[in-house]
C-alpha cells in the first residue's frame, strides 16, 4: 500500500514509513506522472490532501482499495478507470451528494465495500433492477412519441438525440427526489444508448451513411434485469411435480424425488440457543442418538423385512474390482500432473438425518453433498477443510470425514432438502473494516433457501426462491454472493444475496431469471466463462444460457442445446435426454450422462461451441471418450469430478462406486472404444450387531474433497459413507 500525504508519495508496511518521491500537487490536482508507474498497485491512500478530482487518463488496472475521504472532491466519474476496485472511502467530501454515491455504486461494478459498509446487493439491484425500469421507460417514450428520420445523415440523428434525451429527462419520473439527478445523468446514458442501438439497426437494414459514434455515443449502459418484491413468508408451496416418469402417483403431496413413501408428519426442530434475533434459528448439536463412526460396524440397522427395498440386488464381493488401470485416450491433451492410482478404503457409514433420530429409519433419501471450501478461494481449486455438508429429509448436516462426527444439524419441520452449496460474503463491522464468512445456502421441497454460518451455529437468514421445490443450488467461483437457484417450475433465477452487517442483516436482490422446459438437475458455469454462460443439465436436456447482465432482457431462453450420440438410440421405452450427472473435470472438459445410456460422456466445451454451426440452437458435443458405466433405469445417480486428481467418480443403484482416472484426450471419433473403470468400489455393507449387514442402495451423490483425501457418498436409504485415501 503507498498513501500520498504532505506532499510526499509513502510506502507503508513497515514501522517506519519510507519517502519513496517528493510530489507537489497542484490547485488540488494530482499529477499523473505520479502513479503511473505503478501498475501492480493494489491499496491507494489519497486521504487528506485536498484534491478536487482525480485525473480522467490515470491507469491502475489492480487498485482494489481506495481511500479518498477528507478531500474536495467534486467529480465521482474519473473513478470509473479503476475496474477492479473492491473497497473505496469517499466520506468527508464536503461537495459529494447522495447522488455522487449512487454513480459510484453503478460506475464500479466489482465495488463491495463503500465507506465501510458492504453494498454488494443493493448495488447490484441499481445496477441491473434500477437500470431496467428506466430502460423499459425509455423505450416506451421512444415508442409513444419519437421515431427515426427519413434518410438519416448526422445532423438530423444529433438533433432527435437532443430532443429525445430532453423528453427522458423532464418527463420520466422515477424514485425520489434526492437521486433526481443521479436519475437524469442515467436518463441520459439509456437513452443516448437505445438511439445508437437503433441506428446500428438502421445501418443492418441498408442505411447509406455511417453515424459518427464519438457523436451518439453515451457511457454504455449497464446490464438490467427486473426484481420481483421477495417473499420471504412461510407460504407452503404447491405441491412439487414428480421427477421420474416410472413413478406412481402418491395419494398425498409427494416429495418430487423418486422416492414413493408418503410424507410423515413433521416433528418439532432440534432446540439451541436462543435466537439472537427474529428469523434467525441456532444450528443444533448433535444428540446424543445420532452417531459417532468408529468403524464400519455402525449405527446401521437392516431394514425390517416387511418392508423390503424394490430395489434390494444380491450383494457384491467386498473388496473393490480393479479393471483395466488408467484411462488414456491419446496423448495430444494432457490431463493433470498426477500419475499415481487413488486408493480409497471405507471409513465410516453414518446415519445422521434419520427422522426423529431412529435407527431404524432407512426411508429417508440423501440428495446433496459438498467439502466446505476455505475462505481464501472459494473455488473448485482451492484447498478445503475436512468438513463436508450432507442433506436429506428435513436436515442439513455438517460432518468431520476424520473422525465421522456430526458437527452440527440443522432441522426444518415438514421440509425436504434437495440442494446445497458453500460459498463466501463479506461482514461489514463497526467503524469500518470487513471479513470474510464461509456459508451455506440450503433449499428443498418448500422452495426457501436457507442462510446458514456454520461456524457462529446460526442460520442467519431465509428467502424465497419459487413457489416450487428447489431442485439445485449454485454460487458463482468469481461472483460469489450470486446464487443460481433451479426449480420445478423450470426456471433458473440468479440471486444476489449480498453480505451482511454485524446483527446478519442482509439484503437479496433478484438479477436474472432463465426459463427452461423442464426442470433443471445441474448447474455448472464453465471456468473459461464464470460471468457469461451456464450449463443446465435438465430433465429433457442440456442447455446453455447467456448469464452477462449487460444484456436487456428481462428473462431468457437457452441460447444453444447440446446434443449427444446416444440420442440417435432413442425408440419406444428409450429416453436419453435426461441428463442426471454433470460436472467439469478441467478447465475444457465435461463429464456427462443420461441415466439410461450405460456410459458416461468426456467432452470439449471448447470445441462443442465453437463446432455450432449458423448460430443454430442445437450443437452435437464434442466427444473424446466413452467411460463404461452400469446399466441401470434408475435415475437422478448423479456423478462428481476431482480435477485435481483427474478423477471421475459415479455411483450405481447397487451401492458401488465407478471410478475413473483420466490422464490424456483426444477426439474419440466414430470408432472409439468404450474405456473400462479403473476401480470399482463395492458397497461396504456396514452392519450391526446381530441384524447382518445392509444390502447396497443407489448412491445418489458423490462428492470429493480438492486433494481427494476423502470421498462421501450419499445413499438413498439414510446412508453417508465416507471413504478415506490411503
Amino acid at each position: 500500500m503507498v498513501k500520498v500525504t504532505e506532499g510526499y508519495l509513502l510506502e507503508r508496511g513497515s514501522p517506519k514509513a519510507k519517502k519513496l518521491e517528493q510530489i507537489k500537487t497542484l490547485n488540488g490536482d494530482l499529477p499523473v506522472s505520479l502513479l503511473s508507474r505503478l501498475h501492480s498497485l493494489e491499496e491507494l491512500d489519497l486521504s487528506g490532501n485536498q484534491l478536487r478530482k482525480l485525473p480522467q487518463d490515470l491507469s491502475l488496472p489492480s487498485l482494489r482499495k481506495l481511500n479518498c475521504s477528507d478531500n474536495d472532491i467534486e467529480d465521482v466519474t474519473s473513478l470509473a478507470t479503476f475496474t477492479a476496485l473492491e473497497e473505496l472511502q469517499l466520506d468527508n467530501n464536503l461537495y459529494l451528494t447522495v447522488s455522487d454515491n449512487y454513480k459510484v455504486m453503478f460506475l464500479l461494478s466489482n465495488l463491495k465495500i463503500f465507506n465501510g459498509k458492504d453494498i454488494s446487493s443493493s448495488a447490484n439491484h441499481l445496477r441491473y433492477v434500477w437500470s431496467e425500469n428506466l430502460q423499459n421507460r425509455v423505450v416506451a417514450l421512444w415508442e409513444s412519441s419519437f421515431t427515426l428520420p427519413e434518410n438519416p445523415t448526422l445532423e438530423k440523428l444529433m438533433a432527435i438525440e437532443s430532443k429525445f434525451v430532453h423528453a427522458a429527462c423532464t418527463q420520466i419520473k422515477y424514485g425520489p427526489n434526492s437521486l433526481s439527478d443521479f436519475t437524469k445523468w442515467r436518463l441520459e446514458m439509456i437513452a443516448k444508448d437505445h438511439l445508437k442501438s437503433l441506428t446500428r439497426s438502421g445501418e443492418e437494414n441498408g442505411m447509406t451513411e455511417a453515424v459518427d459514434s464519438k457523436e451518439t455515443n453515451g457511457l454504455q449502459a449497464s446490464g438490467k434485469r427486473k426484481c420481483s418484491n421477495m417473499d420471504v413468508g412461510r407460504v407452503e408451496s404447491d405441491s412439487p411435480r414428480k421427477r421420474a416418469k416410472t413413478v406412481a402417483a402418491a395419494p398425498v403431496e409427494a416429495s418430487p424425488r423418486k422416492s414413493t413413501r408418503l410424507l410423515s408428519t413433521p416433528v418439532k426442530a432440534e432446540q439451541g440457543i436462543g435466537s439472537p434475533r427474529k428469523g434467525q434459528q441456532v444450528l443444533s448439536s448433535p444428540t446424543g442418538r445420532e452417531p459417532k463412526s468408529d468403524g464400519l460396524r455402525k449405527t446401521v440397522r437392516d431394514p425390517p423385512k416387511e418392508a423390503p427395498s424394490p430395489r434390494k440386488q444380491p450383494r457384491t464381493p467386498s473388496k473393490a474390482t480393479r479393471c483395466e488401470g488408467k484411462a488414456e485416450i491419446g496423448t495430444p491433451q494432457k490431463m493433470n500432473r498426477f500419475k499415481d492410482p487413488v486408493c480409497l478404503e471405507p471409513l465410516h457409514a453414518l446415519q445422521c438425518h434419520s427422522k426423529l433420530d431412529s435407527p431404524d429409519d432407512f426411508s429417508t433419501q440423501l440428495w446433496a453433498c459438498a467439502f466446505e471450501p476455505s475462505l481464501d478461494n472459494c473455488d473448485s481449486t482451492g484447498h478445503t477443510s475436512r468438513t463436508v455438508a450432507t442433506c436429506g429429509g428435513e436436515s442439513v448436516c455438517l460432518i468431520d470425514c476424520e473422525t465421522g462426527h456430526v458437527l452440527k444439524k440443522y432441522k426444518v419441520p415438514g421440509e425436504e432438502f434437495f440442494a446445497l452449496a458453500w460459498s463466501s460474503v463479506n461482514m461489514s463491522q463497526d467503524g469500518g473494516g470487513i471479513r470474510r464468512l464461509t456459508v451455506l445456502a440450503a433449499g428443498g421441497k418448500k422452495g426457501v433457501v436457507k442462510l446458514i454460518h456454520p461456524r457462529a451455529n446460526l442460520a442467519y437468514g431465509e428467502f424465497r426462491a419459487s413457489r416450487r421445490a428447489l431442485s439445485t443450488l449454485r454460487f458463482s467461483p468469481s461472483q460469489q454472493s450470486f446464487l443460481f437457484t433451479g426449480s420445478y417450475d423450470s426456471k433458473i433465477v440468479m440471486w444476489d444475496i449480498g453480505g451482511v452487517d454485524n446483527n446478519y442483516s442482509f439484503k437479496v436482490s433478484q438479477l436474472l431469471v432463465l426459463e427452461t422446459s423442464s426442470t433443471p438437475l445441474h448447474l455448472s458455469l464453465p471456468p473459461c466463462s464464470l460471468n457469461t454462460e451456464l450449463l443446465a443439465a435438465c430433465d429433457e436436456g442440456l442447455l446453455c444460457f447467456n448469464i452477462q447482465l449487460s444484456k436487456n432482457m428481462l428473462k431468457r431462453t437457452e441460447e444453444m442445446e447440446i446434443t449427444f450420440p446416444i440420442y440417435e438410440k432413442e425408440g419406444k421405452g428409450q429416453y436419453y435426454r435426461t441428463i442426471d450427472g454433470l460436472s467439469f473435470l478441467t478447465d475444457d472438459i465435461v463429464a456427462s450422462k443420461s441415466h439410461m445410456q450405460g456410459s458416461i460422456y468426456l467432452w470439449s466445451w471448447s470445441q462443442t461451441r465453437a463446432s455450432r454451426p449458423n448460430k443454430r440452437k442445437e450443437v452435437s458435443a464434442v466427444i473424446l471418450a466413452e467411460l463404461q458405466w452400469a446399466s441401470t433405469e434408475t435415475p437422478y445417480l448423479s456423478l462428481g469430478t476431482c480435477p485435481g486428481e483427474g478423477y471421475v467418480v459415479c455411483g450405481d443403484d447397487k451401492g458401488r462406486l465407478w471410478t475413473y482416472h483420466i490422464t490424456d484426450l483426444k477426439t474419440g471419433g466414430k470408432n472409439m472404444k468404450t474405456v473400462p473403470p479403473t476401480e470399482i468400489l463395492d458397497w461396504p455393507s456396514p452392519v450391526r450387531k446381530s441384524l447382518g449387514p445392509v444390502e447396497g442402495p443407489s448412491i445418489n451423490n458423490v462428492t470429493m474433497d480438492p486433494e481427494l483425501c476423502y470421498l462421501v457418498a450419499l445413499s438413498d436409504k439414510n446412508m453417508a459413507v465416507v471413504w478415506r485415501r490411503v
